[in-house]
């Protein structure tokens, strides 16, 4: 093992290790919140599905990084090829639209009453499923043309054309198929981040009212203390952040790396960072409003 895939491995195992604890405790704690006599609401059934995203993005990509390292191009199979990447592309859509939706829902949930906005705020948990279910649906769509242009070592005709993926192949398909699926994934980019960066604005100016507001308040009590939906506001807002840096980052970074056609060391160690550092940091950012109440609000 040279040194790239030594640092390649600290990466993945400082990564994943405390991503798979945070993400467990959030989907723990959301699951058996009946059981504790905790009314679940629908925000948390969301945060729930993103744990779970989370926690398929870190088991694929592991498999993944494991398949590169030791370099076990006949590891997966055909099959265990197409689950595998299969599910690590939807598990990142699924990622970006249960943040979206996240999001809004958090933005509507603390918009003002008489707004036209809090109509469209779900009342129930059960109320999210239908979202849930279109989101799995929709991304399990825009992913399934992996299903016929990935194979495994073993399977693959060495006669047809296909490209190293560090542990599959990925078959070339035709322009129309590639740029369908392509402009279906770059649609579904634009239009939730959209609706993130919409979400954002509302948050951040109703934080910004409401921390004017309590400046003229006398008592330091309430000063000091911001209530649950404040709080919870801005661990959305933070996640939110979270994950249009480690997004954009990595998208700017694989467009340089199709621009030029390089494979450095360096960048390909970057990109592990950024494909495991939201799934890995954000089930932290959740716990963290349980544990402490920020003083953000603190009037001097």
């Amino acid at each position: 093992m040279n040194w790239n895939n030594i640092i390649h491995t600290i990466i993945f195992l400082s990564l994943t290790g405390p991503g798979i604890v945070g993400n467990m405790l959030i989907f723990i704690r959301h699951i058996y919140m009946p059981a504790l006599g905790t009314e679940k609401k629908p925000v948390d059934l969301i945060i729930t599905h993103l744990a779970f995203s989370n926690m398929i993005t870190i088991c694929t990509t592991g498999i993944k990084d494991i398949a590169t390292v030791f370099y076990f191009r006949n590891f997966l199979g055909d099959i265990g090829c197409k689950a595998v990447v299969f599910l690590a592309r939807m598990a990142r859509g699924l990622s970006i639209c249960t943040t979206c939706l996240l999001s809004v829902v958090q933005a509507v949930t603390i918009s003002p009453r008489t707004s036209l906005w809090t109509k469209l705020k779900p009342q129930t948990a059960c109320q999210v499923i239908p979202f849930i279910l279109v989101f799995w649906i929709f991304n399990g769509l825009i992913s399934s043309n992996l299903l016929s242009y990935i194979k495994g070592g073993s399977s693959l005709n060495r006669s047809v054309a296909a490209t190293f993926i560090g542990h599959c192949y990925m078959l070339q398909s035709r322009h129309t198929i590639k740029w369908l699926f392509l402009s279906l994934m770059t649609l579904r980019d634009v239009i939730f981040q959209g609706l993130m960066g919409w979400s954002s604005g509302s948050m951040a100016l109703h934080l910004y009212k409401h921390h004017k507001r309590i400046l003229y308040l006398y008592s330091s009590r309430f000063a000091n203390n911001s209530p649950p939906e404040i709080r919870a506001t801005w661990s959305v807002l933070i996640l939110m952040t979270c994950f249009l840096f480690f997004y954009w980052v990595d998208f700017m970074l694989s467009f340089y790396q199709g621009f030029t056609v390089t494979h450095e060391s360096i960048l390909l160690n970057i990109k592990v960072f950024l494909e495991l550092g939201y799934v890995s940091f954000s089930p932290y950012v959740l716990i963290s409003r349980y544990i402490h109440s920020p003083s953000v609000f603190h009037a001097h």
